[in-house]
């Protein structure tokens, strides 16, 4: 090795997986049951489709292992209610 030649240095990097659902702006996500999901459609008069989507793609999704055509209920915090809830179906 010539004098010049400094030995390089390696970097290391350490990866951790993150939990999407630990970090505080994401609000909580529930994978219904098929018999929960019946029961919310039945509360609201509709059918899936009428239910707001959510991309299979979606992190939060992933994470809880969603599948297409199921329904996740989502908390929310709220200033003024304390929590709200909302449903999404589940697309491709």
């Amino acid at each position: 090795m010539s004098p010049s030649a400094a030995p390089s240095k390696k970097k290391v990097v350490l990866v951790t997986k993150f939990a999407v659902r630990d970090h505080e702006m994401v609000p909580d996500h529930v994978l219904l049951t098929p018999e929960e999901g019946v029961e919310v459609l039945k509360a609201f008069n509709i059918v899936a489709p009428q239910l707001p989507k959510i991309h299979i793609n979606d992190p939060a999704a992933k994470e809880i292992g969603a599948k297409v055509g199921d329904i996740i209920k989502i908390v929310r915090k709220s200033t003024t209610a304390k929590h709200s809830v909302f449903y999404r179906l589940v697309i491709d």
